[in-house]
């Protein structure tokens, strides 16, 4: 018997860690008509973006009224007319988007319940890093050079501040390694906990054969992958001379490598 068609989707979560390839990911799926998917539950960006949005906010970003705002206009922004909304969520900020949907769904229990209530049931995307230290390295450049993402051009993209030199702090890395690989460990628990299996990508495959992956992810969806091979690779690696350097030095000084693969 033919294998009948995968349903399409009309929603997709991207859940992970930052330096774990989601930019990539994200516009990928933008170029291929997905959407616009974004942080739009990253704490630091909800004010920014309830002003983008236009919505009366004030200091009172908690209420329900303001909530449902929210949400509808992330939903529009999001879709762009694609019928298909997308968004990227770290674990650090899954609780402030539970906490969210629960305002407005409180006769809803688990967290899936609350997602399905408020999305449908959609696809879990799970993207992860193999090399922790190297995850890391990357995570703490960005933090102190204040760039996080540059085009396939080399042009910059995303940038948070001047720029400033990067210094290497074992230290520094030490505790970033660990927080990742704390967070991975925390989806790794949640997805089994709500009986989600998700998508499995990682960044190592991701970025050397990204139109697979993404092909991988259009299946899923449903939808037309007829035009994946027009699609470039939007953005560039930032990872430098000096990173290797200093992914090598951490690892050696501290005697830890192939064990932050995976952890």
């Amino acid at each position: 018997m033919p294998t009948p068609p995968v349903p399409k989707l009309r929603f997709y979560f991207i859940c992970g860690t930052p330096r774990s390839g989601s930019t990539l990911l994200c516009k990928l799926l933008e170029l291929a008509g997905c959407g616009r998917p974004r942080s739009y539950f990253r704490r630091q960006s909800i004010r920014r973006i309830a002003d983008e949005l236009g919505i009366e906010h004030e200091a009172n970003l908690e209420s329900v009224e303001v909530s449902r705002l929210y949400l509808d206009g992330i939903r529009a922004q999001g879709e762009r007319g694609t019928g298909l909304f997308g968004l990227r969520i770290m674990y650090e900020n899954l609780g402030d988007m539970l906490a969210l949907l629960a305002r407005l769904h409180p006769d809803m229990q688990s967290p899936q319940q609350l997602i399905a209530s408020e999305f449908g049931q959609p696809l879990y995307i799970y993207l992860s890093r193999e090399d922790k230290v190297a995850q890391a390295v990357s995570l703490f450049k960005a933090e102190q050079t204040g760039l996080w993402h540059i085009a396939a051009d080399g042009s910059e993209i995303e940038r948070t501040g001047d720029h400033q030199d990067a210094v290497y702090d074992a230290d520094r890395i030490a505790i970033l390694v660990d927080e990742i690989a704390r967070h991975d460990r925390e989806w790794q628990q949640w997805f089994p906990l709500q009986g989600i299996e998700p998508l499995r990508l990682t960044y190592e495959h991701l970025t050397s054969r990204p139109q697979s992956d993404l092909q991988i992810v259009l299946d899923a969806l449903g939808r037309d992958i007829s035009a994946i091979g027009a699609i470039a690779t939007p953005t560039g690696k930032l990872g430098d001379r000096q990173s290797a350097e200093w992914i090598e030095r951490y690892k050696v000084e501290r005697g830890r490598g192939s064990e932050e693969k995976g952890a």
